[in-house]
């Protein structure tokens, strides 16, 4: 009979352990990988917008959970909720039945969204809000084609995989669910000739793509969304990662006045404590999915809308108004942009630095030529995207600073941080970038560093 488990106190004890566990239980593969890049520090405390490790070590995080943590590791305000919940044994998940907290986020929510968002279908994860608006699309209007763009990410289940644009993401687990297409993003005439059949649901989108940190063309977003209009489509904005303030805007929609059909939301709403997602949608959308009462149940999952992830959002959105983090945003991303964007001039190796509020990205290419186009080219015969870890490790190792390549196979770092970042760290961050990006620059010394790291890294890791 197996041992009873260990207590959740005897289990943060063993945080040492939590590497040895994952290699075992979950996927050693992963751990393959955080070793081989020097990340495996044994984590034990997050705070704001810090990671701390066994030894004390403060870690700038830039990765922020994929964007989780826009209101910081930990706040206390949200930890307070929480308490307060638990210690009301609430009536959690009647489900034939209803509760009063669900109903106040999607409240708040629809106050915040365009006006022609009325309710939320609740969901518990970025990809099943994005399947939700995939089955409500087709209910609502009848049609079963499905239009996304070129490198999207929507998530990683098969239906949002459907709508994958990385084929590194997609390969083996097809066939897909069929009517899913690709255009290209930022093409207007693709999408108009996409849509001219009239047999689309629905065009789904990122108003900035999380792979690449990809804005659209000036206009794009609001012609497809008359696109659609035109041809009796709906129009989908995909917020998991750009909503709830991360752009400078509470929706990044809102940077193009854009009045979409649905809007899906997850990650950040609920401070990074509890699993949730969401679709807002429009009064068409759900009077047609929900047409009866024999369909009042047509769509939904155990545990969407539970008590403790609705109590969760709604403190994360107190939050946000209360520290004014989503104008934060605006400000800190612009100060960011302001410090990185001459490195574009400085340095031959930087091809581009771009974003918006505090999603920001800077996309690295090769030399002119001689011999540090040499060293490049063997690189990317390598590993395509290798490069990019020039500015990864070092940042890591010599600046503890937390951040990752924008996608597979691309030489673009992305950085995401929380919304209560200093300015001070925002300084510390680009000045850490330029030293990291001068070396780079250089390839030669920069090249034999990472070389070394890696192969020290990867050592390191068979010794374990």
């Amino acid at each position: 009979m197996p041992a009873l488990p260990p207590s959740v106190a005897e289990t943060l004890a063993r945080s040492a352990d939590a590497m040895a566990l994952n290699d075992r239980y979950l996927n050693p593969q992963l751990g393959r990988i955080v070793r081989t890049l020097g990340f495996d520090r044994e984590w034990v405390r997050g705070e704001g917008a810090h990671l701390i490790d066994a030894q004390g070590n403060r870690y700038l995080d830039l990765l922020c959970g994929y964007g989780t943590f826009a209101v910081g590791r930990n706040h206390p305000d949200v930890i307070a909720e929480l308490h307060t919940l638990l210690d009301a044994h609430s009536a959690n998940l009647p489900q034939l039945g209803v509760s009063a907290l669900p109903g106040a986020l999607a409240q708040a929510l629809v106050e915040r969204a365009p006006e022609r968002i009325v309710a939320m279908v609740p969901a518990n994860t970025g990809t099943e809000a994005v399947e939700g608006a995939i089955k409500l699309a087709r209910a609502a209007t009848g049609r079963s084609r499905i239009l996304y763009a070129e490198h999207a990410f929507h998530g990683l289940t098969l239906g949002s995989l459907s709508l994958n644009g990385d084929e590194n993401f997609r390969e083996g687990f097809g066939p897909f669910v069929p009517g899913c297409e690709r255009v290209s993003f930022g093409d207007r005439d693709a999408l108009r000739a996409a849509l001219s059949p009239g047999d689309v649901a629905a065009f789904i989108v990122e108003p900035v793509q999380g792979k690449g940190v990809n804005i659209a063309p000036e206009g794009y977003l609001a012609a497809a969304q008359a696109l659609c209009r035109e041809q009796g489509s709906l129009f989908v904005c995909d917020e998991v990662q750009t909503g709830l303030g991360r752009t400078g805007r509470f929706f990044a929609l809102e940077h193009w006045g854009l009045d979409p059909d649905m809007i899906c939301v997850a990650k950040a709403l609920s401070g990074g404590f509890v699993p949730i997602g969401g679709v807002l949608v429009s009064e068409a959308v759900r009077a047609r999915v929900f047409d009866g009462m024999e369909r009042g149940v047509r769509h939904g999952s155990t545990f969407g809308g539970n008590d403790m992830a609705a109590a969760a959002g709604i403190a994360t959105l107190r939050v946000l108004e209360r520290e004014r983090l989503v104008e934060r945003a605006a400000s800190l991303g612009k100060l960011l942009l302001e410090l990185t964007l001459p490195l574009v001039e400085r340095y031959e190796i930087v091809r581009d630095v771009r974003g918006l509020g505090l999603m920001w990205a800077i996309e690295l290419g090769a030399p002119a030529g001689g011999r540090r186009r040499a060293v490049w080219n063997a690189m990317e015969r390598a590993q395509t995207g290798l490069a990019a870890q020039l500015l990864v490790v070092p940042l890591f190792d010599r600046h503890r600073i937390f951040c990752q390549v924008a996608g597979h196979r691309m030489n673009v770092v992305k950085a995401l941080p929380a919304l209560v970042i200093e300015e001070h760290e925002i300084r510390r961050f680009a000045a850490a970038l330029e030293d990291v990006v001068a070396d780079a620059d250089r390839m030669g010394g920069a090249v034999t560093r990472l070389g070394w790291d890696l192969a020290r890294h990867g050592a390191r890791a068979l010794l374990r």
